[in-house]
């Protein structure tokens, strides 16, 4: 799963994903859930399942509630 495949899928189960840009470095920027955040990399390169894991776990999500 990429970055745009992970808002696509947020966004489909009910969150409401805030992707911004200017808090980032390059490609990467942070993704805000509420007042849960993380860093999210290039949304076009795939994420590991490990970091997906991390950054669900940032968002206060399972894996589960969005597969």
């Amino acid at each position: 799963m990429n970055g745009n495949e992970l808002i696509k899928r947020l966004k489909h189960f009910g969150y409401n994903p805030l992707f911004e840009t200017k808090r980032g470095k390059g490609s990467h920027g942070t993704l805000r859930i509420g007042s849960k955040k993380t860093i999210l990399k290039d949304r076009k390169k795939e994420i590991g399942p490990g970091l997906l894991n991390q950054m669900l776990k940032d968002l206060g999500i399972s894996r589960n509630d969005i597969m």
